[in-house]
């Protein structure tokens, strides 16, 4: 059969675990730039209204990375359509990147189209792919469904202004966030089940694996960046610049040393593979924004480090950590089951680091919450090490 017929377009399981295709880390270049768009526009509109709207603009940039990631989970992307399947999301999905900064401005429909036909074009392209005997076709079915109505909600945001249209994003996001936790139900249509969804384990959580790189190899990017645009570079900016460095090697160790083959594992060895598969991704949108609220309190701190705490820089200094945290313990959660007592630990001294940080400087919170994150990253290797000798 050609590179175009049915029957080259699906993953072989033959048993062996699917690994990451060169194309799908190419694919993932786009984020890169979108995760920097995104850390930018928060660090300029670092208010309540501005956070919130970075969320929603984070939340469609993980879903649809995360709805393409379980796509080239079940199709092989080296067999050509597949390929340039992904090369057209990358296109259209460079274009949403580049005006991310202006979504909530002039430039919302141009987001919201490219979108929307990112999520509904390559869904579509499956369910055709697919036929209507395939044992995944109804669940692709079910999702184009809900990608329609979310779709809408999109639309209708982009061509509306202020709150209007972060009302609709909120929508379009918790269509696609929620439906996958009531099984995709629709009516006629039905539920799916997530013992359907018959994942490649290794595969998944590689790719989740990459995703926390991206972000972090951002945050270094947005530390090089913002000392190499310092006009002078004096003691206290250089030891900002070491402090944020540190601080993103010790979110690396807390993540990358005790649980990325576990996490492989988790999914490979459970007898639900589809449902470990989701919490996959709901737990790494709170890490993976942990990762991009950190890199805006770093450029803070190197840029101003004996600059006053605000409540909006405090926000950034002290919440990245914690949403990192938080986001790590109940990644953990899922794969060993039990919340991470260094992290409780972290979370607790970052809690009580809040009222005394108005008495101090930038520099100053910024070392105390990356001594945390090193602490927690100790523990944490220690107590696994522990634990392993010991089975």
């Amino acid at each position: 059969m050609s590179i175009w017929g049915k029957a080259n377009l699906l993953r072989a399981r033959d048993g062996h675990e699917a690994k990451v295709l060169s194309v799908e880390l190419f694919f993932d270049l786009v984020y890169v730039f979108a995760v920097t768009q995104l850390s930018h526009h928060l660090l300029e509109n670092l208010t309540p209204l501005g956070a919130i709207q970075t969320l929603v603009l984070w939340f469609a940039v993980w879903l649809v990375w995360q709805y393409t990631c379980w796509v080239t989970n079940w199709f092989d992307p080296d067999a050509m359509p597949i390929r340039l399947l992904l090369f057209a999301i990358m296109l259209v999905g460079l274009v949403m990147s580049a005006v991310l900064p202006d979504a909530f401005g002039e430039r919302g429909l141009v987001f919201a189209v490219c979108y929307a036909s990112m999520q509904i074009g390559r869904t579509l392209f499956v369910v055709f792919h697919l036929g209507r005997h395939h044992a995944l076709s109804k669940n692709f079915q079910r999702m184009l469904g809900w990608l329609c109505i979310s779709g809408a909600f999109w639309i209708a945001g982009g061509l509306s202004q202020g709150y209007y249209r972060l009302l609709f994003w909120t929508l379009a996001v918790a269509c696609e966030y929620l439906s996958p936790m009531i099984g995709l139900w629709l009516p006629v249509l039905g539920r799916s089940r997530t013992q359907d969804w018959t994942i490649e384990g290794g595969h998944m959580a590689e790719r989740c694996q990459l995703f926390v790189i991206v972000a972090l190899g951002e945050s270094i990017l947005v530390t090089g960046a913002t000392i190499g645009h310092m006009a002078h570079w004096d003691a206290p900016t250089l030891i900002a610049f070491l402090v944020a460095f540190l601080g993103s090697l010790a979110m690396w160790w807390i993540y990358f040393d005790t649980s990325s083959q576990a996490g492989t594992e988790a999914i490979v060895e459970s007898k639900d593979p589809g449902r470990i598969g989701a919490y996959f991704h709901y737990t790494h949108v709170l890490i993976v924004a942990g990762v991009i609220i950190t890199a805006v309190g770093n450029e803070l701190a190197i840029a101003h480090p004996a600059g006053h705490i605000e409540t909006r820089s405090l926000a950034v200094l002290v919440g990245g950590p914690m949403a990192y945290l938080l986001g790590n313990g109940v990644y953990k959660t899922v794969v060993y089951r039990l919340f991470p007592f260094s992290h409780v630990i972290g979370l607790a001294l970052l809690a009580i680091l809040v009222p005394f940080a108005y008495y101090t400087d930038q520099l100053m919170i910024s070392g105390l919450t990356t001594v945390i994150l090193i602490v927690v990253a100790i523990q944490e290797s220690i107590s696994r090490r522990r634990t392993r000798r010991a089975e």
